[in-house]
C-alpha cells in the first residue's frame, strides 16, 4: 500500500500508562501500524484510521495526559477512536506532531479504490487518470492470512501430525 508517513513516536500504554518508543507507518489505505523497531518485522499493533478514528488532537487539546520526560505538551498527539478509547502518542517536536496529525487526517479522508489487474495487462498495469487523482500502488499486506492459506497450513499440519503419529490434530477430525 502507498506510504503516507513513517517515523518514531512515543506511545502510551493503555494499562500502565508507560511510554514506549515505536516505529510508526501510516499507509494511504488508513492503516496506522506500529512496530518494535524500524526493521518492521515485529508488529506491535494496528489502528484502522478510516474505520475507527473519530478525531485527532494535538498539543493543548490533549487533556489529562503527561508527556514523556523531557518532552513538551505541544508534542502530544491523541487519536480518539469511535469505541471511546484513545491512543496517545508523542512526537519529537511540535512540528512533527502537527505533521502526523495532518497525515492521519489525510489518510482518513482520502478515498482509495482498489481495482484488480486485468488479465493480459502489462505489469505494472498502466492507466490514465484525470489530474488531481490519487494513484495508489497496492502490495499484499504481509500480515493478512487468506482462507486458502490457512486451510493449506491446517492440512499440512494435520498430515505432519498423522505422519508422526501425533494425536494433537485429533480434534480437527471430529
Amino acid at each position: 500500500m502507498a506510504l503516507v508517513k513513517s517515523g518514531w513516536l512515543w506511545r502510551q500504554s493503555s494499562i500502565l500508562r508507560r511510554w514506549k518508543r515505536n516505529w510508526f507507518v501510516l499507509y494511504l489505505d488508513g492503516s496506522l501500524v506500529y512496530y518494535h523497531d524500524e526493521t518492521q518485522r515485529d508488529m506491535d499493533g494496528r489502528i484502522h484510521i478510516k474505520y475507527s478514528c473519530r478525531d485527532v488532537r494535538t498539543g493543548r487539546e490533549c487533556r489529562d495526559v503527561q508527556p514523556p520526560e523531557g518532552k513538551s505538551r505541544d508534542c502530544l498527539l491523541t487519536v480518539v477512536l469511535r469505541d471511546g478509547s484513545k491512543t496517545t502518542l508523542c512526537a519529537e517536536s511540535e512540528d512533527d506532531a502537527v505533521a502526523w496529525k495532518m497525515a492521519v487526517l489525510e489518510a482518513k479522508s482520502t478515498p482509495v479504490r482498489l481495482h484488480p489487474p486485468k488479465s493480459g495487462a502489462p505489469s505494472p498495469p498502466f492507466c490514465l487518470a484525470a489530474p488531481g487523482v490519487t494513484h495508489v500502488i497496492v502490495r499484499e499486506d504481509p500480515y493478512r492470512v487468506s482462507g486458502d492459506q490457512m486451510a493449506l497450513g491446517l492440512l499440512a499440519g494435520a498430515a505432519t501430525g498423522a505422519a508422526l503419529g501425533s494425536f494433537m490434530w485429533m480434534p480437527c477430525w471430529f
